[in-house]
């Protein structure tokens, strides 16, 4: 029996293309009461609790209470869910094997309405639950009203966004190595381009151009590991938790975990249903890609003015000036760089909602998911953007050299090389500064330098010294595990690529 998971993957292209069209309409609530029509509705509500309320429930809390305008997005998961719920309560008994047949048909039938963009989301039945489960029982019958047995919104969401997180934090470790991708075969393209590495923005020392890169592929490769752990801690099966304590109907919780293709289940009841760290979880995960993607846009943004020039997007990644006809923008990079903070702001968002709440669910729960939806749309639109940029991108070899001219970078490699010859390296390091202090006052580079003039400087200086001062010899004399050797920097492009050959590939909507 293929797992339902499986068997109901969804069209996430088509559903994300319904969602940008409706994203407006998220963001003003008068575009969301245009969006969904009153004119008839199957269910009122308040059906769900009418045994104890003597009113209707008010419009103003309907529409300060929805989250249909949001939570929509989470039908297909909502779906499968209750398919395996379906099949758990015919397990138990409770529904017959026709009636089993009969909801996974009707819920197929919907599922394939919202697909295509068919189906009428109606706001005065809340939320995503309530809307698939009206339109069910309207369209068969009694058998639909029995779905929800031993089931609880609260368990219901947290299986339903742990589905959700789950399947956004495979794609987005496939869009995280498909941007490592990019910048390993950016490195290939430049394996010999020497340039300034920089510390506080001041040139310190020579490195290889494909070294720089190798080291935001470091970033993310640590962004992907930190993904593919969050998955063991998604991946727990909550349902049957309840509204928080269970039910007295016991269904197999296994089997349905099973048939969802998650590795565990939950084992306390009030927790499951008032967890909410695996989200947390995978916000931090993508605020903190989120920052070596804004720190790679600043090295970006440096290196496409005019002042470096060390590389040139293309115009396709690139934007104009209404106003100044010459100008050419990195706005990906700039946009890359300001998004980072509203995925910080995502997880400071959540975490905020989750201090202050007593066990076990409570309504500021439902303020969880805008700051997720909203995390995993724009890492995985920068993730993809961004590795197309990269592709696009190229160095200027010549600029880049030029700047790595600097005969300054040398300075470290000349105390190494009286560190070599004995001389205490604190003592190194001072003559090699009063030496750089003589050649700004002189204006003579440390190549041109006089032998006699050196050894004003320490009587150990040879005429070996000038064999250190060439760019190839700096930067082939770093050998050590992790710098920047040619040796070394082929090594590990060469290492990079069949790990990330190996890996799923996901491509940005």
């Amino acid at each position: 029996m293929q797992p339902l998971w499986q068997e109901h993957a969804f069209d996430r292209v088509r559903a994300d293309r319904i969602y940008r069209w409706r994203l407006r309409a998220q963001r003003f609530l008068d575009d969301v009461l245009l969006f969904f029509r009153f004119s008839t509705f199957s269910l009122h509500l308040s059906t769900m609790w009418k045994g104890r309320f003597q009113q209707e429930t008010s419009s103003l809390v309907q529409r300060y209470g929805e989250s249909i305008s949001y939570d929509w997005r989470l039908y297909p998961h909502d779906i499968v869910g209750s398919m395996a719920q379906a099949e758990a309560l015919c397990r138990a008994k409770i529904i017959t094997k026709t009636e089993m047949t009969a909801i996974h048909k009707g819920l197929k039938e919907i599922k394939a309405e919202i697909d295509a963009g068919k189906f009428e989301w109606k706001m005065e039945l809340e939320d995503v639950h309530m809307n698939i489960e009206s339109a069910l029982t309207k369209r068969i019958g009694p058998a639909g009203a029995k779905l929800h047995t031993a089931r609880s919104r609260n368990d219901q969401i947290a299986l339903d966004t742990r589905l959700y997180c789950r399947a956004e934090t495979q794609e987005i470790i496939g869009l995280v190595k498909g941007l490592q991708e990019a910048l390993v075969q950016c490195g290939l393209k430049n394996q010999s381009v020497i340039m300034p590495g920089y510390t506080h923005l001041q040139r310190g020392q020579p490195v290889l151009f494909a070294h720089h890169m190798l080291a935001y592929v470091e970033m993310l490769g640590r962004d992907a590991a930190r993904l593919t752990d969050a998955l063991k801690r998604i991946n727990i099966m909550p349902l049957g938790s309840g509204a928080l304590a269970g039910s007295t109907i016991c269904l197999d919780r296994e089997f349905v975990a099973q048939r969802l293709g998650f590795d565990a289940v939950t084992h306390n009841s009030m927790d499951a249903v008032s967890d909410r760290d695996y989200i947390a979880e995978l916000l931090f995960a993508i605020a903190l890609c989120g920052t070596h993607l804004s720190r790679l846009s600043e090295d970006i943004i440096l290196w496409v003015s005019a002042e470096f020039g060390f590389v040139t997007l293309s115009d396709a990644h690139t934007t104009g000036s209404s106003l100044m006809p010459q100008k050419k923008n990195p706005d990906v990079a700039e946009l890359t760089r300001g998004k980072t903070g509203r995925l910080f702001g995502n997880l400071i968002s959540l975490l905020t909602t989750l201090k202050g709440l007593p066990l076990t669910y409570n309504r500021d729960m439902q303020e969880d998911k805008e700051p997720l939806f909203d995390s995993v749309d724009t890492i995985k639109l920068a993730l993809a953007v961004f590795a197309e940029m990269i592709v696009g991108m190229k160095v200027n070899a010549d600029r880049v050299r030029a700047a790595a001219g600097d005969p300054f970078l040398l300075a470290t490699d000349l105390a190494d090389w009286l560190v070599l010859k004995g001389v205490p390296f604190r003592h190194a390091h001072e003559i090699i500064g009063k030496l750089t202090a003589h050649s700004l006052a002189t204006g003579t580079a440390f190549p041109d330098i006089p032998l006699e003039q050196y050894k004003a400087f320490s009587p150990v200086f040879d005429a070996s010294v000038f064999k250190v001062l060439t760019l190839e010899q700096a930067v082939a004399a770093r050998k050590a595990i992790g710098a920047p050797s040619p040796a070394n920097v082929a090594r590990e492009l060469t290492a990079w690529q069949p790990r990330l050959a190996a890996a799923p590939r996901r491509k940005g909507k």
